[in-house]
């Protein structure tokens, strides 16, 4: 016996008779057909975008000498791709642009997780 009250479709008003199924592939997996419209309670939800142009490693005393306009070498090539992160995850790499003295990143590969 389930309890009302802690029963999810009880709680929303649904019966799991009133949900229509989705499609279902030969792993049995349920995919349902989505829109943007669906997403739209998420289009305000801040992200934080990150874009590494390279890394490097040095020591603290090196660090603590850097000066306005002093020159780390990254471990990149000129044109080589940099990769973006979104909340940590890396989810493509990109090339860096320059739009109106801005620079920007266009998106030249989307990584699928694993």
């Amino acid at each position: 016996m389930t309890d009302p009250e802690n029963d999810v479709t009880a709680a929303e008003g649904l019966s799991l008779d009133a949900m229509e199924p989705g499609d279902r592939d030969d792993a049995g997996e349920l995919h349902l057909e989505r829109s943007a419209a669906d997403l739209e309670a998420v289009f305000d939800v801040p992200v934080r975008v990150s874009v590494v142009l390279g890394r490097t490693k040095m020591p603290v005393s090196s660090l603590l000498k850097l000066d306005t306009g002093a020159v780390i070498e990254l471990d990149r090539q000129v044109g080589e791709a940099v990769e973006i992160f979104i909340n940590d995850r890396l989810v493509a790499r990109g090339e860096i642009v320059l739009v109106e003295n801005r620079l920007g990143v266009t998106m030249t590969e989307i990584i699928k997780p694993q």
